[in-house]
Protein backbone atom coordinates (compact mmCIF):
# COMPACT_ATOMS: atom_id res chain seq x y z
CA UNK A 1 0.00 0.00 0.00
CA UNK A 2 1.36 3.16 -1.02
CA UNK A 3 0.71 6.47 2.25
CA UNK A 4 -2.29 7.53 0.51
CA UNK A 5 -4.25 3.75 0.48
CA UNK A 6 -2.40 4.01 4.22
CA UNK A 7 -3.99 7.16 5.72
CA UNK A 8 -7.50 6.36 3.45
CA UNK A 9 -7.95 3.76 5.26
CA UNK A 10 -7.47 4.80 8.70
CA UNK A 11 -9.63 7.27 8.04
CA UNK A 12 -12.67 4.90 7.35
CA UNK A 13 -15.10 7.41 5.67
CA UNK A 14 -18.45 6.59 6.87
CA UNK A 15 -21.73 7.66 7.45
CA UNK A 16 -22.36 9.35 3.97
CA UNK A 17 -25.63 11.46 3.14
CA UNK A 18 -25.82 13.14 -0.36
CA UNK A 19 -29.08 15.39 -1.96
CA UNK A 20 -29.45 16.91 -5.33
CA UNK A 21 -29.13 21.08 -4.87
CA UNK A 22 -30.92 22.97 -7.44
CA UNK A 23 -31.59 26.61 -7.93
CA UNK A 24 -33.38 28.75 -10.19
CA UNK A 25 -32.69 32.96 -10.62
CA UNK A 26 -31.05 35.02 -8.44
CA UNK A 27 -30.32 33.23 -4.63
CA UNK A 28 -27.54 32.69 -1.85
CA UNK A 29 -27.44 31.01 1.16
CA UNK A 30 -24.83 30.88 4.00
CA UNK A 31 -23.77 27.82 6.25
CA UNK A 32 -22.56 27.20 9.73
CA UNK A 33 -19.26 25.54 9.64
CA UNK A 34 -19.92 22.00 10.48
CA UNK A 35 -16.51 20.44 11.18
CA UNK A 36 -17.19 17.12 8.64
CA UNK A 37 -15.78 16.60 5.04
CA UNK A 38 -18.19 18.11 2.46
CA UNK A 39 -18.47 17.35 -1.51
CA UNK A 40 -20.30 18.70 -4.33
CA UNK A 41 -20.33 18.18 -8.33
CA UNK A 42 -22.00 20.45 -10.37
CA UNK A 43 -24.51 19.24 -12.99
CA UNK A 44 -25.80 22.44 -14.52
CA UNK A 45 -25.38 25.91 -14.92
CA UNK A 46 -22.71 27.17 -12.26
CA UNK A 47 -22.93 29.13 -9.07
CA UNK A 48 -20.07 30.61 -6.68
CA UNK A 49 -18.93 29.40 -3.33
CA UNK A 50 -17.35 31.39 -0.99
CA UNK A 51 -15.20 29.80 2.25
CA UNK A 52 -15.75 31.83 5.63
CA UNK A 53 -16.06 35.65 3.55
CA UNK A 54 -12.82 35.29 1.20
CA UNK A 55 -13.46 36.12 -2.79
CA UNK A 56 -16.29 33.63 -4.43
CA UNK A 57 -14.86 31.41 -6.10
CA UNK A 58 -17.02 30.23 -9.30
CA UNK A 59 -17.77 26.56 -9.60
CA UNK A 60 -18.52 25.68 -13.56
CA UNK A 61 -20.35 23.09 -14.92
CA UNK A 62 -18.67 19.38 -14.09
CA UNK A 63 -16.44 21.06 -11.24
CA UNK A 64 -16.13 19.50 -8.06
CA UNK A 65 -14.84 20.46 -4.90
CA UNK A 66 -13.91 18.93 -1.75
CA UNK A 67 -13.82 20.79 2.08
CA UNK A 68 -12.32 18.04 4.24
CA UNK A 69 -13.55 20.16 7.19
CA UNK A 70 -16.21 21.99 6.08
CA UNK A 71 -15.73 25.47 7.49
CA UNK A 72 -18.18 28.45 7.39
CA UNK A 73 -19.17 28.84 3.45
CA UNK A 74 -21.51 30.54 1.25
CA UNK A 75 -23.28 29.49 -2.24
CA UNK A 76 -24.37 32.59 -4.38
CA UNK A 77 -26.10 31.98 -7.86
CA UNK A 78 -24.12 35.38 -8.67
CA UNK A 79 -21.69 37.16 -6.65
CA UNK A 80 -23.20 39.95 -4.11
CA UNK A 81 -26.31 38.03 -4.16
CA UNK A 82 -28.13 38.15 -0.68
CA UNK A 83 -27.89 35.30 1.59
CA UNK A 84 -30.18 33.35 3.83
CA UNK A 85 -29.06 31.25 6.49
CA UNK A 86 -28.89 27.87 5.28
CA UNK A 87 -29.88 24.68 7.43
CA UNK A 88 -28.70 21.31 6.96
CA UNK A 89 -30.39 18.87 5.30
CA UNK A 90 -30.80 15.27 4.40
CA UNK A 91 -33.33 16.02 1.51
CA UNK A 92 -33.27 17.81 -2.07
CA UNK A 93 -32.94 21.53 -1.88
CA UNK A 94 -34.38 24.35 -4.08
CA UNK A 95 -32.82 27.57 -3.78
CA UNK A 96 -34.03 30.83 -5.37
CA UNK A 97 -37.58 30.96 -7.92
CA UNK A 98 -39.43 28.18 -6.36
CA UNK A 99 -41.38 27.74 -9.69
CA UNK A 100 -39.94 26.33 -13.16
CA UNK A 101 -37.22 24.78 -14.29
CA UNK A 102 -33.63 24.78 -12.55
CA UNK A 103 -31.03 26.53 -14.23
CA UNK A 104 -28.78 25.20 -11.74
CA UNK A 105 -28.34 22.06 -10.50
CA UNK A 106 -25.66 20.17 -8.02
CA UNK A 107 -25.13 16.85 -5.81
CA UNK A 108 -24.25 17.09 -2.76
CA UNK A 109 -23.46 15.33 0.47
CA UNK A 110 -21.06 15.21 3.48
CA UNK A 111 -19.32 12.06 5.38
CA UNK A 112 -17.67 11.47 8.67
CA UNK A 113 -14.03 10.26 9.34
CA UNK A 114 -12.87 7.85 12.46
CA UNK A 115 -12.74 10.47 15.23
CA UNK A 116 -8.94 9.11 16.23
CA UNK A 117 -7.59 9.84 12.82
CA UNK A 118 -9.61 12.90 11.25
CA UNK A 119 -6.33 14.85 12.09
CA UNK A 120 -4.76 12.97 9.27
CA UNK A 121 -7.23 14.53 6.53
CA UNK A 122 -6.50 18.06 7.56
CA UNK A 123 -2.76 17.59 7.60
CA UNK A 124 -3.17 16.03 4.16
CA UNK A 125 -5.23 18.18 2.30
CA UNK A 126 -5.61 22.24 1.80
CA UNK A 127 -8.60 23.47 3.38
CA UNK A 128 -10.77 23.43 -0.37
CA UNK A 129 -9.65 21.49 -3.29
CA UNK A 130 -11.49 23.11 -6.47
CA UNK A 131 -11.27 19.84 -9.14
CA UNK A 132 -12.06 22.23 -12.44
CA UNK A 133 -13.45 20.13 -15.51
CA UNK A 134 -11.98 22.78 -17.70
CA UNK A 135 -8.59 20.98 -16.22
CA UNK A 136 -9.31 17.76 -17.15
CA UNK A 137 -12.75 15.00 -18.08
CA UNK A 138 -14.28 15.01 -14.25
CA UNK A 139 -16.74 12.62 -15.73
CA UNK A 140 -14.87 9.62 -13.43
CA UNK A 141 -15.59 11.36 -9.89
CA UNK A 142 -19.56 12.01 -11.42
CA UNK A 143 -20.03 8.22 -12.12
CA UNK A 144 -18.61 8.08 -8.26
CA UNK A 145 -20.94 9.88 -7.11
CA UNK A 146 -23.52 9.27 -8.45
CA UNK A 147 -22.84 5.62 -7.27
CA UNK A 148 -22.95 6.93 -3.92
CA UNK A 149 -26.21 9.12 -4.59
CA UNK A 150 -27.75 5.40 -5.82
CA UNK A 151 -26.82 3.95 -2.90
CA UNK A 152 -27.83 6.69 -0.09
CA UNK A 153 -30.86 6.43 -1.74
CA UNK A 154 -31.53 2.86 -1.72
CA UNK A 155 -31.30 0.22 1.12
CA UNK A 156 -29.81 -2.70 -0.19
CA UNK A 157 -27.36 -5.40 1.13
CA UNK A 158 -24.25 -4.35 2.22
CA UNK A 159 -24.72 -0.79 1.52
CA UNK A 160 -22.24 0.44 4.97
CA UNK A 161 -19.35 -1.36 3.45
CA UNK A 162 -20.21 -0.10 -0.25
CA UNK A 163 -20.53 3.58 0.50
CA UNK A 164 -17.15 3.56 2.80
CA UNK A 165 -14.77 2.20 -0.14
CA UNK A 166 -17.11 4.40 -2.91
CA UNK A 167 -15.85 7.51 -0.40
CA UNK A 168 -12.39 5.77 -0.41
CA UNK A 169 -12.27 5.92 -4.21
CA UNK A 170 -13.74 9.40 -4.35
CA UNK A 171 -10.64 10.42 -2.08
CA UNK A 172 -7.94 8.65 -3.76
CA UNK A 173 -9.44 10.59 -6.93
CA UNK A 174 -9.56 13.76 -5.70
CA UNK A 175 -5.52 13.03 -4.29
CA UNK A 176 -3.95 12.53 -7.18
CA UNK A 177 -5.70 14.72 -9.79
CA UNK A 178 -3.02 16.21 -12.35
CA UNK A 179 -4.38 20.09 -11.97
CA UNK A 180 -4.40 19.92 -7.76
CA UNK A 181 -0.84 17.66 -8.15
CA UNK A 182 0.79 20.92 -10.32
CA UNK A 183 -0.68 23.51 -8.00
CA UNK A 184 1.17 24.99 -5.27
CA UNK A 185 0.83 22.74 -2.03
CA UNK A 186 0.95 23.62 1.82
CA UNK A 187 4.07 21.29 3.46
CA UNK A 188 2.49 17.64 4.09
CA UNK A 189 1.89 14.39 3.05
CA UNK A 190 0.48 15.39 -0.52
CA UNK A 191 3.29 17.93 -1.58
CA UNK A 192 5.81 14.79 -0.33
CA UNK A 193 4.54 12.57 -2.45
CA UNK A 194 4.95 14.62 -5.57
CA UNK A 195 8.36 14.84 -4.91
CA UNK A 196 10.08 11.17 -6.82
CA UNK A 197 12.84 11.24 -4.12
CA UNK A 198 10.96 11.74 -0.92
CA UNK A 199 7.96 9.25 -2.31
CA UNK A 200 10.32 6.43 -2.83
CA UNK A 201 11.22 7.29 0.83
CA UNK A 202 7.95 7.86 2.20
CA UNK A 203 6.26 4.60 0.49
CA UNK A 204 9.71 2.95 1.92
CA UNK A 205 8.67 4.40 5.65
CA UNK A 206 4.88 3.33 5.32
CA UNK A 207 5.61 -0.30 4.13
CA UNK A 208 7.88 -1.14 6.50
CA UNK A 209 7.15 0.91 9.68
CA UNK A 210 8.45 -1.19 12.42
CA UNK A 211 12.34 -0.89 10.85
CA UNK A 212 14.68 0.89 12.72
CA UNK A 213 14.97 3.71 10.22
CA UNK A 214 17.96 6.37 10.73
CA UNK A 215 18.23 9.24 8.73
CA UNK A 216 21.28 7.95 6.83
CA UNK A 217 19.55 4.97 5.61
CA UNK A 218 16.79 7.15 4.44
CA UNK A 219 19.25 9.88 2.85
CA UNK A 220 20.36 6.92 0.93
CA UNK A 221 17.50 5.55 -0.45
CA UNK A 222 16.52 9.32 -1.86
CA UNK A 223 19.90 9.70 -3.23
CA UNK A 224 20.85 12.31 -1.39
CA UNK A 225 22.77 13.32 1.02
CA UNK A 226 22.21 13.39 4.61
CA UNK A 227 21.90 17.41 5.23
CA UNK A 228 20.26 17.75 1.64
CA UNK A 229 17.67 15.17 2.17
CA UNK A 230 16.84 16.80 5.52
CA UNK A 231 15.89 19.85 4.60
CA UNK A 232 14.21 19.03 1.91
CA UNK A 233 12.34 16.46 3.86
CA UNK A 234 11.01 19.11 6.67
CA UNK A 235 10.64 21.98 3.73
CA UNK A 236 8.17 19.70 1.96
CA UNK A 237 6.59 17.84 4.66
CA UNK A 238 6.53 20.10 7.35
CA UNK A 239 8.40 18.17 9.82
CA UNK A 240 11.87 16.29 10.00
CA UNK A 241 12.04 12.44 8.81
CA UNK A 242 12.10 11.54 12.49
CA UNK A 243 9.44 13.13 13.53
CA UNK A 244 7.50 12.10 10.72
CA UNK A 245 7.88 8.53 11.40
CA UNK A 246 7.35 8.77 14.90
CA UNK A 247 3.68 10.63 13.90
CA UNK A 248 3.01 7.43 12.07
CA UNK A 249 3.64 5.19 14.39
CA UNK A 250 1.57 7.18 17.03
CA UNK A 251 -1.33 7.40 14.45
CA UNK A 252 -1.03 3.72 13.83
CA UNK A 253 -0.90 3.13 17.91
CA UNK A 254 -4.26 5.52 18.43
CA UNK A 255 -6.09 3.80 15.85
CA UNK A 256 -5.21 -0.14 17.35
CA UNK A 257 -5.71 1.09 20.58
CA UNK A 258 -9.44 2.86 19.47
CA UNK A 259 -9.99 -0.49 18.31
CA UNK A 260 -8.88 -2.41 20.93
CA UNK A 261 -8.20 -6.40 21.50
CA UNK A 262 -4.50 -6.29 20.83
CA UNK A 263 -2.06 -6.91 23.53
CA UNK A 264 0.29 -4.11 24.22
CA UNK A 265 3.62 -5.65 23.39
CA UNK A 266 2.63 -6.96 20.24
CA UNK A 267 1.54 -3.77 19.15
CA UNK A 268 4.47 -2.00 20.34
CA UNK A 269 6.27 -4.52 18.02
CA UNK A 270 4.47 -3.72 15.02
CA UNK A 271 4.93 -0.66 15.21
CA UNK A 272 8.70 -0.20 15.54
CA UNK A 273 9.59 -0.06 19.14
CA UNK A 274 11.74 -2.58 21.41
CA UNK A 275 9.28 -2.78 24.29
CA UNK A 276 5.74 -2.38 25.65
CA UNK A 277 7.30 -0.12 28.07
CA UNK A 278 9.49 2.06 25.42
CA UNK A 279 6.31 2.30 23.37
CA UNK A 280 4.18 3.80 26.53
CA UNK A 281 6.83 6.23 27.31
CA UNK A 282 6.90 7.59 23.85
CA UNK A 283 3.21 7.13 23.65
CA UNK A 284 2.78 9.28 27.60
CA UNK A 285 5.01 12.01 25.71
CA UNK A 286 3.50 12.71 22.72
CA UNK A 287 -0.33 12.24 24.18
CA UNK A 288 0.05 12.83 27.56
CA UNK A 289 -1.76 9.99 28.53
CA UNK A 290 -0.70 6.07 28.90
CA UNK A 291 -1.75 3.57 26.08
CA UNK A 292 -4.71 2.36 28.31
CA UNK A 293 -6.26 5.39 29.67
CA UNK A 294 -6.35 6.68 25.95
CA UNK A 295 -7.80 2.92 25.11
CA UNK A 296 -10.61 3.29 27.89
CA UNK A 297 -11.33 7.33 26.68
CA UNK A 298 -12.10 5.76 23.44
CA UNK A 299 -14.02 3.03 24.52
CA UNK A 300 -16.30 5.13 26.55
CA UNK A 301 -16.53 7.80 23.61
CA UNK A 302 -17.66 5.21 21.55
CA UNK A 303 -20.23 4.03 24.55
CA UNK A 304 -18.99 0.62 25.15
Amino acid sequence: MDPFSDIIALLRPHAVFSKPITGRGKWGVSYSAYGAPGFAIVLKGRCWLSIEGADPVPQERGDFVLLPASPAFSLLSEPGAACVPGIPSFSSIRHGDPEGEPDFEMLGGSFQLEPVNVSLLLALLPGMIHIRAEDGDTSRLTRIIDLIMDECANDRPGREMMLQRLLEVMLVECLRWPSLIRGALPAGLLAGMQDPALASVLRAMHANVRAGWTVAELAKLAGMSRSAFSARFSETLGCAPMEYLSRWRMTLAQDALSRGGKPLERLAEEIGYESASAFSTAFRRRLGCSPGMFARSRRTAKGH
